[in-house]
């Protein structure tokens, strides 16, 4: 296996040659038009199923907040086909919000894959089409190939945000280089403090986590333009392994 690593992105012969695998299992898709979760707010969010998620993520099985509490035994429910409805009838639903409305695509899961690894660019494109008019944002742990770019920045252009998520600072350098999407990252439980990367990128912690706001009065997330990296203090049943990684400095 021939891999090139730069700056915390990382490429690899292997995972292409995964990538044209052919996904079989369906994907479930959930809307919730009014949270009752006190970080979030009374907003509109989504869930999607855990196959959703791609398969070399760090936080699976090893500190994801959505795998543990209330919001696991959603997602369970979720994934297994229990509830939820099939892509075309959460474009319906996404298309109900009034406009202007703050929402969060996917408190749990990720965007949808073609194939391991991949985002649907077809997918994506009609979400965020769905979302003209309002003020959906999201966050993936898909690595930043070629595709997965190219689907992310035609994403963000049409007015849905899709934050890179990274599990380091070095990795949210990376990412933040590669001027594609905003950027988001774990920060140590309990970090209430804004701090720097190692390249000196500002990276402020989430106000919603420290408990100033909440996220439908808030919004940063959703700001496509904004320079700063927002940082999420680990949080959860597994938030000391998702600690654990990013003091390690390992990459996604």
């Amino acid at each position: 296996m021939i891999t090139t690593i730069s700056r915390g992105v990382s490429t690899s012969h292997a995972a292409s040659a995964a990538s044209s695998e052919p996904l079989s299992a369906p994907f479930t898709y959930h809307f919730t038009r009014v949270s009752r979760n006190a970080k979030t707010g009374p907003m509109a969010v989504t869930t999607t199923s855990a196959n959703s998620c791609p398969p070399d993520c760090g936080f699976q099985r090893n500190g994801c907040y959505a795998e543990s509490g209330p919001l696991a035994l959603h997602w369970r429910a979720v994934s297994a086909g229990v509830r939820g409805s099939t892509f075309d009838e959460l474009l319906a639903q996404i298309r109900t919000l009034r406009r202007g409305a703050l929402w969060r695509h996917n408190q749990a899961g990720d965007l949808t894959p073609c194939a391991p690894g991949t985002i649907d660019a077809r997918l994506l494109t009609r979400l965020a089409m769905a979302n003209r008019g309002r003020r959906g944002f999201t966050y993936t742990h898909y690595r930043p190939t070629l595709a997965n770019r190219a689907a992310i920045r035609s994403a963000n252009e049409l007015g849905f945000t899709v934050n890179f998520s990274a599990q380091t600072l070095t990795q949210a350098d990376a990412y933040a280089a590669l001027s594609v999407a905003p950027v988001v990252v774990v920060l140590p439980v309990g970090a209430t403090k804004a701090v720097r990367t190692p390249e000196g990128r500002l990276v402020i912690v989430c106000p919603a986590s420290v408990g100033n706001t909440d996220c439908l009065n808030c919004g940063i997330c959703q700001q496509r333009d904004r320079v700063a990296i927002v940082g999420f203090p680990a949080h959860g049943a597994g938030a000391r392994r998702v600690q654990t990684i990013f003091f390690e400095g390992r990459p996604s």
